[in-house]
């Protein structure tokens, strides 16, 4: 086989489209072995016939189906095709595949992705909620299997690259860089009435639907926070956010003399993903030169914490630590799934969040378990405050029509 072999968890959403991009770009260095998707099956078609990969999983047997019906229109050869978390999971731990490529979004691509950490295979890390969930799980597998793991959420692939070649005791602290998102010059009551649609519009980046309205509401910079702290070993204390709207300063560290290094770069993905496949080497991209004379200025702002409370709740997870961040990032994506099915208001994310994170007990992240049921019961406890939530916008939306 020509190439080292690259498993893509998630192929068929932004990141993984983007893997594939670089893995073009590259030539014989890589070939794609083995593809995770979930419902888009005409891009799942599509990248089968350009890459051909031996194993290919997607969500479930009616998805199976579908897929099997597309390549029999186009022609094109069937891979082995299995489903469901299973089926992601043999992806993951494929024999020919040397990095594995987490791109999906959520929980669903935890127990993949640590299932490759174990097998030793090279973890390319978009997916910050595994850490989030289980850092210490995740971390543990890396060290024990000696896989490596390397990040590529933009943020934190700046950081890899602004630490190396440093001591760690003489880095003071790490400095997370956020666009701002749709809404940050907007008051909470903008905030309060905003619109899937608004919130969808962010100003530098193009990701899914989850990963945008994160962004919006400031909670994609909170798990990033933990992220880098698993990835990096330093405190909340010592990982600070900073608001930088132009998104060219990707993030920062700052040594004990005072001295900051930054890592900046065009806002493309592509970047950060060809880093984690041919680290330690550097290679030419496709991507063009960082134009600083065009560039005008770059502004910086701190955070608005009364305005995206989110940042907080994470501060305050990673602080109790144990099972508490696995049940804030669960009764996120509920959250934010009821937000874009429109029943309720982004400013209630947060509410539901924190009602969850309040009525959690927190336990230690000892084994897969643990996590697994931790998911399980915030999933749960958020839907039924959201619930709860729904109804009382009812009974006031009924109200005001009686007094009308």
């Amino acid at each position: 086989m020509k190439g080292r072999g690259i498993a893509v968890l998630g192929s068929t959403g932004s990141i993984g489209c983007n893997t594939l991009r670089v893995v073009e770009s590259l030539g014989d260095q890589f070939k794609i072995v083995a593809l995770g998707a979930g419902g888009n099956i005409a891009k799942l078609a599509e990248q089968i016939e350009r890459h051909e990969p031996e194993l290919v999983s997607v969500k479930s047997e009616e998805s199976a189906e579908e897929l099997r019906g597309e390549l029999s229109r186009r022609g094109v050869r069937r891979p082995r095709l299995l489903t469901g978390e299973a089926g992601m999971i043999e992806v993951a731990t494929h024999e020919r595949a040397d990095c594995v490529v987490s791109a999906t979004v959520g929980a669903v691509g935890f127990v993949p992705t640590l299932r490759a950490l174990e097998a030793g295979k090279r973890v390319a890390l978009a997916n910050k909620e595994t850490l989030v969930m289980a850092g210490e799980l995740i971390t543990r597998a890396a060290r024990d299997s000696g896989a490596e793991l390397l990040p590529i959420d933009s943020e934190h692939n700046a950081i890899h690259q602004c630490l190396r070649g440093e001591k760690r005791a003489e880095v003071r602290r790490l400095v997370l860089t956020a666009s701002g998102g749709p809404f940050r010059t907007a008051d909470k009551g903008q905030i309060s009435e905003a619109t899937v649609a608004e919130a969808m519009r962010h100003p530098t980046w193009e990701m899914g639907a989850k990963v945008t309205i994160d962004s919006a509401t400031l909670m994609n910079k909170g798990l990033e926070v933990i992220e880098a702290h698993w990835l990096f070993g330093f405190t909340g204390d010592e990982i600070a956010i900073i608001v930088h709207p132009e998104s060219i300063v990707h993030s920062m560290i700052e040594l004990i003399d005072g001295s900051v290094i930054a890592q900046m770069g065009v806002t493309d993905m592509c970047h950060a993903i060809q880093y984690a496949l041919t680290y330690p080497e550097r290679q030419k991209n496709l991507l063009p030169p960082l134009n600083l004379a065009g560039l005008g200025a770059l502004h910086f702002e701190a955070p608005d914490m009364e305005r995206f409370p989110c940042i907080t709740l994470a501060y305050r997870a990673l602080e109790s630590g144990g099972t508490l961040p696995a049940a804030m990032n669960a009764a996120n994506e509920v959250a934010v799934g009821a937000f874009i099915d429109g029943r309720i208001r982004m400013t209630e994310i947060p509410i539901v969040i924190e009602k969850v994170m309040k009525g959690h007990e927190t336990r230690p992240v000892t084994n897969l378990e643990v996590v697994l049921e931790t998911d399980k019961a915030a999933r749960a406890s958020a839907h039924s405050i959201i619930e709860m939530l729904d109804a009382e916008d009812r009974r006031h939306e009924s109200g005001v029509r009686s007094q009308n």
